[in-house]
């Protein structure tokens, strides 16, 4: 399908005010904040009693769950991949994980008050959809016998699909077991892109679904996709988008492609030669948002968008949004149980992950412990810079007499290092002050990470430098 001349041309009016030199001085990689402080923070000696604890201090609180799990086969190895999954065809070994998974349940099961509602349930890998329709479905009754889901209709259960692995029936299923919003990993429609990453993945596997879900009625579809990598140039993502858009999904998420063959091996089968190179990505972002924009799509922010009616765009306009290890959310705060291997708990100011080795997980859940691994108890200091932090990339705004109050700090001089950091950004119009109120502009919510990371006390800086001196490793979920 051809991409529009007058978009080729440049003649739609761009919605930002785009200044290339401007993000180029501030491409550098830094956390999504996922968590605060970030996964590269967490140490080894948080265990299973921590974890323990926090579980049982935090039915005082009342507060609901999220459940996120974890689910990490693969049929194919897709190059670009940077997931913890464990590549298989076969399909016995998810029997034992299944009973692994819940040994778990039980375990986190009996420091929990099981009568707190499960507002939010993910269902994350790999592919979560290398499983049988029959085992999916005793997945879900594990979860409902240990620890009571929700039917209400303001629940949050997704579930990411890969289109390859999934039918209409498979559809059909995963409704009758209560999921009411999907995620489908597209990546990209160019079949030359496709061939390089290893996922071949022709448009109407995507398109019946996404026909098929909209027909039974589920709540949000979300399309992710990928740009930065082999073979992309703007106008071959421009197509790619220009037939996505053409779909319709309720909310899209573009993910900028992280590099990174020293740590993820699938990546070495990806030549850097073949990448689009730094102006090409900035282009294809550049044409993303206009594109996206003219087709009437809310910038939520760091690369997620939606309808304007989708829930979303709504929580964003209502100041409720929330930001975790599954992405954007319209729900509000939840304590957050996560199973499986890898998985990332967050109860009661304590982040709990299990070990990313499969091994690991399975011979601590045999010996009838929790498989916390890694983590990190949140300070006082934490906690505030954690929720300025996720307030900014939430509403793209900071009211910091409401900080102040929240925490009962005097908010400009508690952050005074931060606010120092935030001058460079200021003067190049990344941001303005509205009183005690730190406003992003259009293109500091293109930057927003950027100026989260000002509030970052944990990553090493140069005593120069308000950029702080970091890998080119992004702290993601590892989904």
């Amino acid at each position: 399908m051809s991409v529009p001349a007058m978009f080729l041309h440049g003649m739609l009016a761009d919605p930002f005010a785009w200044d290339e030199a401007l993000m180029r001085r501030y491409d550098i990689h830094g956390p999504n904040y996922a968590s605060y402080p970030t996964k590269r923070a967490f140490q080894n000696d948080i265990g299973e009693v921590d974890y323990q604890r926090a579980l049982a201090r935090s039915n005082d609180s009342g507060r609901p769950l999220s459940l996120y799990v974890h689910l990490p086969f693969c049929r194919k190895a897709c190059h670009h991949c940077a997931s913890i999954r464990t590549i298989t065809k076969a399909t016995r070994i998810t029997e034992p994980y299944l009973s692994r998974l819940d040994r778990e349940m039980v375990l986190v099961r009996s420091h929990l008050d099981t009568r707190r509602e499960v507002t939010q349930l993910h269902w994350g890998g790999g592919t979560p959809t290398f499983f049988s329709l029959d085992q999916m479905s005793d997945l879900i009754d594990r979860l409902d016998a240990r620890f009571g889901l929700s039917s209400s209709r303001e629940r949050d259960y997704s579930i990411e699909i890969d289109p390859r692995e999934a039918d209409v029936f498979t559809l059909r299923h995963l409704q009758a077991l209560g999921f009411n919003r999907l995620s489908l990993g597209v990546q990209d429609l160019d079949p030359k892109v496709q061939r390089a990453i290893n996922r071949v993945q022709p448009r109407v596997l995507t398109e019946t679904l996404l026909d098929e879900a909209d027909r039974l009625g589920f709540r949000s579809l979300n399309l992710d996709l990928i740009y930065g990598l082999p073979f992309q140039t703007r106008d071959s993502f421009a197509a790619t988008l220009e037939q996505v858009i053409a779909m319709a999904p309720a909310r899209l998420s573009i993910f900028n492609y992280a590099h990174m063959p020293s740590r993820f091996i699938s990546q070495r089968r990806i030549r850097r030669e073949d990448l689009p190179g730094p102006e090409e990505k900035l282009a294809i972002l550049r044409n993303s948002l206009v594109m996206l924009t003219e087709a009437g799509y809310v910038h939520i922010g760091m690369g997620h968008f939606a309808r304007p009616g989708d829930s979303l765009a709504i929580a964003q306009r209502k100041g409720t949004l929330q930001h975790g290890f599954q992405g954007y959310s319209s729900h509000g705060r939840c304590d957050l149980v996560g199973l499986g291997v890898s998985a990332i708990s967050h109860v009661d100011g304590v982040y709990a992950q299990n070990p990313d080795s499969l091994g690991a997980y399975e011979a601590a859940l045999d010996a009838s412990h929790l498989a916390t691994a890694r983590g990190i108890c949140q300070t006082f200091d934490d906690r505030i810079r954690h929720h300025a932090i996720e307030r900014l990339i939430c509403d793209m705004q900071l009211d910091l007499s409401q900080l102040g109050e929240m925490f009962g700090i005097d908010a400009p001089r508690y952050l005074a290092d931060t606010l120092a950091r935030l001058q460079a950004p200021e003067r190049d119009g990344l941001l303005t002050w509205q009183g005690d109120i730190l406003v992003a502009t259009p293109i500091g919510r293109l930057l927003i990470r950027q100026l989260a990371m000002a509030f970052d006390a944990r990553l090493p800086r140069h005593p120069d430098s308000p950029h702080p001196e970091i890998s080119n490793e992004l702290d993601q979920w590892t989904r």
